[in-house]
């Protein structure tokens, strides 16, 4: 059975968040010119809608939707194959002033993930992440009054090198011995667009305590499979070792620096409902 192929009769469709998170079980209807439907269909866990009725030949207006988010329409041409490829439909979620429900959330290191990227070389980036920290979330009735604290263990740096993240334990960088946690607590938060926070805080690293501001998407709200809720927020963040006084700077032949002097921190995280995680 080729449904998924070039060739393949029938609509194809991605169905995405703008922070490219597959939106499931999205419904994707197709009318003609009188407004009569003629297909209908929805996504799948990946958020892809493939079909394999072959449709005649024509204009069509495709409209998608799914709970929580706001519809979105489009015309559409099938050509003479009886092929519609849609392609990839972005849908914004609907109230986008909102955040979880109020209350204490508590990070979920299992499955969220703290990353940063650095420039390596001037040509390449280096990609580490640490493995262990924890957080809590307290969203607020006023949601710009919501704080957030979390606490990441400087040696679980993990670069996929081991010499190389020996030397960023080292004295040089994060100098674990004497500074063994990084720590970020929030000091407010405000909308920076449609599901989009922009976050003020302190963040303490390598001994210094200097204020970062988090760009925050907040990505939705569903239950888990052991009974709680979780939400889900990606972040990102921009910062020079020299103000964290990481002023190692080894520079190779034509005076390109190892090691780029701006961070890239990116953050995935998942946070469950309640003051304490699940079993699972």
């Amino acid at each position: 059975m080729d449904s998924t192929g070039a060739g393949a009769a029938g609509v194809r469709a991605q169905v995405r968040t703008r922070d490219g998170w597959a939106v499931q079980h999205a419904v994707l209807t197709v009318t003609d010119m009188t407004g009569s439907q003629v297909l209908r269909a929805t996504a799948d866990e990946q958020g892809a809608i493939r079909t394999g009725q072959p449709l005649p030949a024509g204009p069509y207006t495709v409209i998608v939707t799914a709970v929580g988010y706001a519809p979105v329409a489009s015309s559409a041409i099938v050509t003479a194959s009886g092929r519609m490829d849609v392609g990839s439909v972005v849908l914004a979620r609907q109230g986008g002033a909102e955040l979880p429900p109020p209350g204490a959330w508590t990070i979920d290191p299992m499955h969220s993930t703290v990353a940063a990227v650095a420039q390596h070389l001037g040509i390449s980036s280096v990609h580490g992440r640490f493995t262990e920290f924890s957080g809590r979330i307290e969203i607020a009735e006023d949601v710009e009054k919501s704080r957030v604290e979390a606490a990441i263990k400087a040696t679980t740096i993990d670069t996929g090198n081991g010499m190389r993240d020996g030397h960023l334990r080292s004295e040089d960088f994060l100098n674990v011995e004497e500074y063994p946690e990084i720590t970020y607590r929030s000091s407010g938060l405000e909308p920076a667009g449609p599901d989009r926070w922009t976050v003020h805080g302190d963040l303490a690293l390598h001994g210094v305590v200097r204020p970062v501001d988090l760009d925050l998407s907040y990505l939705g709200t569903g239950p888990d499979p052991w009974g709680g809720v979780r939400a889900a927020f990606r972040a990102t963040a921009e910062l020079r070792r020299e103000d964290f006084k990481m002023n190692y700077n080894q520079v190779v032949a034509a005076g390109i620096a190892a090691i780029g002097t701006t961070l890239k921190v990116e953050l995935d995280i998942q946070a469950v409902q309640g003051e304490s995680l699940p079993m699972g």
